[in-house]
């Protein structure tokens, strides 16, 4: 995953889009969403495979094509003639029909492809929540009325205790209308990064708490009085998303709509509001207070974040792996000796040692509900089974073609061709797996591989090492689904839109030391004015319904 492509979206935070897209939702055509109107799956069965199960590798009994949205990441284009394309032309009978769609403008391309009746068949790439805004224009297949077609999709969901997070996805209609991706165990991209070799040399361990982390600054303040401890990228988003679990809120990235469930009072809440949230806000206000972390933090941009770290300004910054690749080369031109960026595991809190729930599923697709009337619909959903979500396809979609870029070792292990990289495991090779292939490609491979044992598989051993202490911490619990009605959606789009705007401009001022946490009852207050008590009425009323 590269930091273009994290996840802003949260289950609950597509209702922003709804206010700006309401116009869009009900012109969406390209088929009738209802599953009854298409036929039974199983009579149309042109292509398709009589028996299909898991463990079976899917060949279409005839020629099939599937016309796909494909995000075209700059990094690695598309080229038509990848490895990736023959290879399923030539032993599965499937042609993709691409449908480019720069990475740049990608969701206002999807938007607008879906808006105008020309939805492709799938649309990768869609993380859960970005579908609700195309429901209830019929363009979206009810794709959960057809997962008796989709064993290796069910067959993980119970293997890996999924089905709960599933159900999190239907709509008040009684559909869900994505498959997301799916991991066997969380897979987290955010931590923090610190100077590996100044902690070694102070003597610290990783920090189990935050409070542990803020006391192994103020160290690091006292030996290195002309840097700035902590210096953050990203506007301190990332880090707040990846922190507030420890606090029990939402926050940064992560934040959403603001609706957030109160587990012991068994009702939604308003997190911007919270006492909890008011913790998180004070722990980085007194970080900025201290001097441990750098006031222009929530302002400058990431540039500037990164050469600060590479030189020695700062000692500690978020990122990820790949982050931490840009980092060390930071280090390399700026003639930073010894330094190293390590990624930690994210502190834990004073209540124990938590993630947010959510993070096993990963970007997903969004199928046309256009692809119900086709003669080859059973065809195509099995394939969509196949290449997303069998262990085969799954291995194909992430290594290759065994013997011609990687091989397997007779312990398992799988090797790279020793000319071709991913993910700095071949880093002088002189071709990618990705760009010279077309495998390891996020539009044709969700979840990063999916099993635990194929998403480790492609990186680094300190990579693998730090996902398996992550894999130590607790998930919060599910958030309870609260789908709204259409109508509902527009107004909750409209209120969560001005409560948000105010409670990122509100919490910037009280980190910065802008506004006096004295006056945290007043901004509760304006929350109020703001109808907050609307919103979270609103998700109480369709949590009830649910139920």
């Amino acid at each position: 995953m590269t930091e273009k492509n994290r996840n802003p979206w949260s289950r609950s935070g597509v209702v922003g889009l709804i206010a700006a897209g309401s116009l869009l939702v009900t012109s969406c055509g390209g088929g009738d969403a209802e599953a009854d109107e298409g036929g039974d799956a199983a009579e149309r069965d042109l292509a398709a495979m009589a028996d299909f199960g898991v463990g079976d590798s899917f060949v279409a009994t005839e020629p099939l094509e599937l016309s796909v949205l494909y995000r075209n990441n700059p990094d690695h284009g598309l080229d038509e003639d990848w490895m990736f394309f023959d290879h399923l032309e030539e032993n599965h009978n499937v042609s993709l029909a691409i449908v480019d769609a720069p990475l740049s403008d990608f969701e206002q391309r999807r938007s607008l492809v879906i808006g105008a009746g020309d939805m492709p068949d799938i649309v990768p790439v869609t993380y859960p929540g970005q579908e609700v805004p195309y429901i209830s224009g019929g363009a979206l297949l009810p794709v959960s009325d057809y997962l008796d077609h989709m064993p290796n999709f069910t067959e993980k969901l119970d293997a890996w205790d999924l089905r709960e997070d599933y159900e999190a996805l239907y709509q008040e209609d009684g559909n869900a209308y994505i498959l997301p991706g799916l991991l066997e165990d969380p897979f987290q991209h955010f931590s923090l990064v610190v100077r590996g070799d100044i902690w070694d040399e102070m003597g610290f361990e990783e920090p189990a708490t935050w409070e542990e982390f803020a006391d192994q600054l103020r160290e690091v303040k006292d030996e290195y009085p002309d840097s700035v401890p902590y210096s953050d990228r990203w506007e301190l988003q990332s880090t707040l998303n990846f922190a507030s679990a420890n606090f029990d809120t939402v926050a940064g990235w992560g934040y959403g709509d603001g609706i957030y469930f109160d587990h012991d009072a068994e009702e939604f809440i308003y997190a911007g509001a919270s006492d909890e949230y008011r913790e998180l806000l004070e722990f980085f206000a007194g970080l900025l207070e201290e001097g441990l972390m750098d006031s222009e933090t929530l302002t400058q941009d990431d540039r500037t974040a990164e050469q600060k770290f590479s030189s020695g300004s700062s000692l500690a910054i978020a990122g990820n792996d790949e982050s931490t690749q840009i980092y060390t080369r930071g280090f390399e031109e700026l003639g930073t000796e010894g330094a190293e960026a390590r990624l930690i595991p994210i502190p834990g809190g004073e209540d124990g040692d938590f993630v947010h729930s959510g993070a096993r599923f990963d970007s997903g697709l969004a199928i046309s509900s256009s692809i119900a009337e086709d003669d080859d619909f059973l065809a195509k959903l099995q394939f969509i089974d196949w290449l997303y979500y069998s262990d085969e396809g799954l291995e194909y979609a992430t290594w290759g073609v065994e013997g011609e870029t990687y091989t397997v070792a007779e312990d398992g292990t799988r090797e790279l061709d020793p000319n071709i990289d991913l993910n700095s495991l071949n880093p002088e090779a002189e071709e990618h797996l990705v760009r010279d292939y077309g495998f390891s490609n996020q539009p044709f491979l969700h979840a990063v591989g999916s099993s635990t044992e194929l998403v480790h598989s492609t990186f680094r051993p300190h990579v693998v090492e730090w996902q398996e202490k992550m894999h130590d911490k607790e998930e919060l619990p599910v958030t309870p689904p609260y789908p709204f009605t259409d109508l509902e959606l527009e107004q909750a789009g409209l209120l969560q839109t001005t409560l948000t705007d105010h409670v990122q401009t509100a919490s910037a001022q009280f980190i910065l030391g802008q506004r006096s946490f004295d006056d945290w009852d007043a901004y509760v207050s304006e929350l109020e004015n703001l109808n907050m008590q609307q919103l979270v009425d609103l998700a109480n009323e369709a949590h009830e319904r649910a139920q």
